[in-house]
Parts: structure tokens; C-alpha cells; sequence
């Protein structure tokens, strides 16, 4: 083993791997500058909170150029055992910012012998984001979107980044991705603070079909395939992805609501 691996260094597994093998870092595992490759893209993701925890979607569509590179993309993945990240961007450098986010966070968890809280957790996101913010200004972007409980309050918590990877919590719900525009107009009309889970997974449904109703990067349910969006929830019991069975039953009561009235859910003037 490298005597590096013996050492008591730093509780961030990112900064290990700057000192020791920088070229593992996903920033440094792309073309270098002027080349900018037409890479498979990803789209439309959203959380929004409701009693007790915060739940994220994602649709499943990745496009290159004009034509779809993925139909069966997850966007949205477990961080860890309380928290929830999903992306839009440059699919394969954003898969593996997530994948050394969650190393960076089980790392720490080790070192440390205790987890980080919430906020830190969206700090280190955020400096993984930092980090890439070279490629991004080449056009190779990725915009996390990142949600997870606080045991100490009992509530979700939601934080959105931009390329220079500073952290913003949003309140309430947010949505990233070329088809956000529409989903957040979605989730303003449709979302209430006292949401139950299912009430909330019919709102997000609702809002990923609203986009990919006017975003043709963004992919709608496809029954035909039983491809639906993906759907993770995180409460005081920890993070869980709800199986097909239970969103194809959510999908299967929107799309025929849609049926009879294409725009969707209206919401009330008072």
C-alpha cells in the first residue's frame, strides 16, 4: 500500500485525491481546453419539501445534439443515508461528481466518526462543483441539485448551485434543467405545505409532465416501455426510491386526468 494511505490527513476525500492522484478527479477526466464534444446531455430534475421530509424527481431523457442519447437515465441518486443529490448537465462528468461526493461523504463520516450536518454536506457539494468550474465556462456545466432531512428540525432542506458551486437553499421546492422553466411554473401553481407523500409524487409527476409537454429535451412518462420518472424521498426513516410499481400507478392517474384535460391540474384563484 502507498504510505499516503497510512497517513492522518484530511477528513475530505476530495482533497486527497488533489494531493495524490489529481488525475482521478472528474475535472481532470475530460478533454482538455478548446475541445468542446457534443456529449450527451441531461435534463429536468426538481425537489420539493412536505411534513416530515423533501422528495426529489428527475425525468429519464438524456439528448445529444438533436436526438435522445439516453431514455433510462437516473438523475437522481442516494448521497447518503439522509440525503438526496440529482443533476442536469454534462451526463458523464456529472455521474462521477456524484459518485466522489459520495465517497467524500462517507469518507468524512469515517474519519471524523460522526456524519456532517446538512449544511456541511451542501458545502462540500459545492466545492466539488468549485472545482469543475474550468470546464463549465468550456461548456461542459453540471447543476446539481441537492435535498436531504435534518434530524435536528424534522424538516427537508433544499440547496440549488450554479457553476461557481455556492450553495443557496430554496425554499419550498426548485427545479434545474432546460425543462425547469415549466416545471417551477408547476410546482408554484400545484405545491401546498401540507402535502402528503403521495399528494407530492403526484406533484412532481405533474410537473415533469408540464415540461416535457414544452421542453423537448425533457422525456414524459413512457408506458409503453414502463419508463417513468425517477422518485426518491427522504425522511426521519432515511432515504427510499419508490419502486416502478408505485409510480406507474401515479403516472397511469395523471396521464388519463390529461386525457380530459391536456393542460393539466388548474389551481384555485382563492
Amino acid at each position: 500500500m502507498p504510505p499516503e494511505y497510512f497517513e492522518a490527513g484530511s477528513a475530505s476525500f476530495v482533497d486527497f485525491l488533489r494531493l495524490h492522484s489529481p488525475e482521478l478527479l472528474p475535472v481532470n477526466r475530460v478533454p482538455g481546453a478548446g475541445t468542446v464534444p457534443d456529449l450527451p446531455h441531461g435534463t429536468t430534475v426538481l425537489a420539493l419539501t412536505f411534513p416530515g421530509g423533501v422528495m426529489m424527481a428527475g425525468d429519464r431523457r438524456a439528448t445529444q445534439g438533436n436526438r435522445i442519447a439516453y431514455r433510462e437515465l437516473d438523475k437522481v441518486q442516494r448521497a447518503d443515508e439522509y440525503s438526496v443529490v440529482a443533476f442536469a448537465g454534462t451526463v458523464g462528468l456529472a455521474l462521477e461528481m456524484v459518485r466522489l461526493f459520495q465517497v467524500e461523504l462517507e469518507h468524512y463520516e469515517k474519519m471524523e466518526s460522526a456524519p456532517l450536518s446538512l449544511p456541511g454536506k451542501a458545502r462540500r457539494l459545492g466545492a466539488v462543483i468549485q472545482a469543475n468550474l474550468a470546464q463549465a465556462l468550456q461548456g461542459l456545466a453540471v447543476v446539481p441539485l441537492f435535498a436531504g432531512y435534518e434530524e435536528r428540525t424534522g424538516t427537508g432542506r433544499i440547496y440549488t448551485y450554479d457553476i461557481t458551486g455556492a450553495p443557496q437553499e430554496a425554499r419550498d421546492y426548485h427545479a434545474d434543467g432546460s425543462g425547469s422553466p415549466y416545471a417551477l411554473g408547476a410546482l408554484k401553481k400545484l405545491y401546498r405545505p401540507d402535502l402528503s407523500e403521495r399528494d407530492a409524487a403526484t406533484v412532481c409527476v405533474q410537473a415533469l409532465y408540464d415540461a416535457a409537454d414544452d421542453d423537448a429535451a425533457t422525456g414524459g412518462p413512457d408506458r409503453t416501455r414502463r419508463i417513468y420518472p425517477t422518485i426518491a424521498v427522504v425522511t426521519d426513516d432515511g432515504y427510499r426510491a419508490l419502486g416502478e410499481d408505485e409510480v406507474a400507478e401515479i403516472v397511469d392517474e395523471v396521464v388519463t386526468g390529461r386525457m380530459e384535460h391536456p393542460d393539466g391540474p388548474v389551481a384555485p384563484l382563492r
